[in-house]
């Protein structure tokens, strides 16, 4: 999709218009300009109570080949981010079912609470690429039912162009971190194994010469000590990947990088601690994490941020069989610690573990993990807020308000020594769980053992990583938290 700038909103053949009708009967702007044309046409449909201004009605006239799409955006300077993008979404449906090339948008008039222009449009695109979103490589059929849009238009003023194309630009490299994250998640556990995740990384440091790729396999790995990583990947005749991905452009090359460490689980069986049958189907999903941070390293290579980013992707498959890990084990961990395995199943901190232990070794300014690492974070905040745990509150609220920017939402969880004591083991230095309760939390705070050199921030993604039901699929975030987090540091 392609996304201009005019300051016009005169049409051409085969183009349509998004006008805003709010309610109470009141046209924006550009509707009132366009119900001058046409001979107050749209206010007499407003009239009639055909449209009503309500959020997400939808009326098309026609006049010749072009269309203008009245869309309901409620009241007026009173919408949020969602009801925002539920505008878009109504719009762009309607779009779809037209033969419609280029659409000129003027939901410019739309006033978000709280936001400005920059947000209008940055929000638009994101959530116009999100309905344009198809993942059917494995289908014999491909979708055909995208319309014929390639060409979004905002009307904006001439002095308000310069930050539309920052928004534009903005806005296209989230949607690709964005895109490229969910068709890597989406893709079936016998493709997407933790070799394969690191020939994608290749594959993105080929495009530029930003990007150093480095793959280590299970040899490496056990010389470096990590075998409570190396535990997990026992019973799977895939081997363990680690790929780390340097992006190196900040003015100063001793500048200390920011590092992103996702949990890349290509599938997790639970191990010898099974997982029920029911939907272990969703279990290809327990490498959301890395897949987000390989969507946030596009965004990256896209932008060209002038800043310094190493994205770890800590590939790995939890399998049961013969050589499989056992309850009961203990697993010495490059850190020197070692701990008790009670469930196979939280295996995700166990490769986690040795990972931000090895990241040391890059002296970060800042460690960030991302996974879909419990279902008590699931139980905890549902599927709308990620959950946020880390030892720097500072550095915890610059996450918050990456995630009220971008609106992909997290809630920060506390973290204090009695949860450690759930963790106690009678047989080493440290248990694997730490019970039934506050599990989102224990499973941070083992995690917080093996970050004490530097400022660290936990994110678990377990209920954002992807969809159930009828809309099953990865969603992509939180590439847009993340990107937005590095967009800040960049201008602060």
């Amino acid at each position: 999709m392609k996304y201009l700038t005019k300051s016009s909103i005169q049409s051409e053949s085969n183009e349509c218009i998004l006008a805003a009708i709010f309610e109470d009967r009141q046209l924006s702007e550009t509707a009132e300009q366009l119900n001058s044309q046409l001979n107050n046409e749209i206010s007499d449909l407003v009239a009639n109570g055909e449209i009503t201004g309500k959020i997400g009605q939808v009326q098309i006239l026609r006049k010749g080949s072009e269309r203008i799409v009245l869309v309901g955006c409620g009241k007026p300077n009173e919408i949020n981010e969602r009801q925002y993008k539920q505008i878009i979404q109504k719009a762009v449906q309607a779009v779809k079912e037209t033969a419609a090339e280029s659409v000129i948008n003027t939901l410019t008039d739309v006033k978000i609470k709280d936001r400005d222009l920059y947000w209008n449009v940055r929000f638009a695109i994101e959530t116009i690429e999100e309905s344009f979103y198809v993942f059917d490589q494995f289908k014999s059929k491909k979708n055909e039912e995208q319309g014929k849009l390639s060409e979004v238009i905002f009307n904006v003023a001439d002095t308000e162009i310069a930050q539309t194309e920052l928004a534009i630009q903005h806005a296209c490299a989230v949607a690709l971190g964005v895109k490229t994250a969910k068709d890597l998640a989406n893709c079936p556990p016998n493709i997407c194994n933790p070799a394969y995740l690191a020939t994608q990384a290749k594959t993105l440091e080929n495009s530029t010469a930003l990007l150093k790729t480095t793959i280590l396999g299970e040899a490496e790995l056990s010389e470096l000590g990590m075998q409570a990583y190396l535990a997990v990947s026992r019973g799977s005749h895939n081997e363990a990947k680690l790929t780390i991905m340097e992006y190196r452009n900040h003015p100063d090359p001793q500048s200390k990088p920011i590092v992103l460490v996702g949990k890349g689980l290509t599938f997790d069986a639970g191990g010898i601690s099974l997982k029920p049958a029911a939907e272990m189907d969703e279990m290809k999903y327990d490498m959301c994490g890395a897949a987000s941070v390989y969507g946030v390293m596009n965004a990256l290579v896209s932008l060209q941020l002038p800043i310094n980013v190493i994205g770890v992707l800590a590939g790995c498959e939890n399998l049961p069989d013969g050589n499989a890990y056992r309850p009961g084990d203990i697993l010495a961990t490059m850190n020197g610690l070692t701990v008790e395995v009670l469930n196979t199943d939280a295996e995700g901190r166990l490769v986690l573990c040795d990972t931000l232990t090895y990241v040391q070794k890059f002296n970060p300014e800042l460690v960030i993990d991302v996974a879909t690492l419990t279902g008590a974070c699931v139980v905890a905040l549902g599927q709308h807020n990620s959950g946020l745990i880390s030892t720097d509150d500072e550095l915890a609220q610059q996450i918050e308000l990456a995630s009220r920017q971008s609106a992909d939402k997290a809630w920060q969880l506390p973290l204090s020594e009695e949860y450690d004591e759930q963790l106690k083991s009678n047989f080493a230095d440290l248990a694997n769980i730490g019970g039934r309760w506050g599990g989102a939390i224990t499973a941070g705070a083992f995690l917080s053992h093996f970050t004490k050199n530097y400022r660290w921030a936990h994110l678990d993604i377990a209920g954002t990583a992807w969809l159930q039901g009828a809309n099953k699929g990865a969603t992509g975030r939180p590439v847009p938290l993340l990107t937005q987090f590095l967009i800040n540091r960049v201008n602060n």
